[in-house]
Parts: structure tokens; C-alpha cells; sequence
């Protein structure tokens, strides 16, 4: 099973373009921190990643602003074949917003 949820913040969107087919692609680079239990003992994590919407998810995500924190769902897949490089593909989206609220992208 190839299947991700993760809570992280956008600190990079590039403008929405469209893939050969039409279909419409938005990348944008999200970083994520935690705290985790591994072997018995907290640990913290963090990283950048890249990420990509396709389709309807792109065209919501395209004004999302700078900073905004994100609860995503998705896959993840080769950038590239045989590029070793990974990106998460978004499948689903939900901004939330200081103090609690939240609202599907």
C-alpha cells in the first residue's frame, strides 16, 4: 500500500501550469515537523518535501497563500524514473486555519 497523510505548512507554490494532456499541475515544496514515538522514545522530525496536485486539487490549491498549514493525503511516486527522487502526489487537501478551524481545499 502506497498511502500518506501528513500535516505540513506551504513554503513553496509555484504557478499553476498544464501537463501536455491539459491537465492542470500546481508544485509546491511543503515542510513538516513532529514529534514522533520510535523504540520507546520521542523523537522529533522534520523536512522539506516536493509535492504535486493534478487536476481539481491543483486549481483549488493555486491561491492557497504562502505558510498555510495543511492536512494532506496522497501517494508518493519517483520524480522522475530512476531519479531516486521522491514526491508526494496530493489527492486530498484541508487548510487549517489558526485557532482551530479547518475547510477542505
Amino acid at each position: 500500500m502506497n498511502r500518506v497523510q501528513l500535516a505540513a505548512t506551504v513554503v513553496e507554490l509555484h504557478p499553476l501550469r498544464y501537463t501536455p494532456a491539459g491537465v492542470p499541475a500546481l508544485d509546491l515544496t511543503i515542510s513538516h515537523e513532529s514529534e514522533v514515538q520510535e523504540a520507546g522514545q520521542k523523537r522529533r522530525v522534520g523536512f522539506e518535501a516536493r509535492a504535486i496536485a493534478l487536476g481539481e486539487i491543483a486549481h483549488l490549491l493555486a491561491d492557497v497563500p504562502l505558510g498555510s498549514r495543511l492536512e494532506l493525503e496522497g501517494f508518493i511516486a519517483a520524480a522522475r524514473m530512476g531519479s531516486g527522487r521522491l514526491v508526494l502526489h496530493i489527492q486530498k487537501a484541508e487548510r487549517v486555519f489558526p485557532g482551530g478551524g479547518s475547510a477542505v481545499v
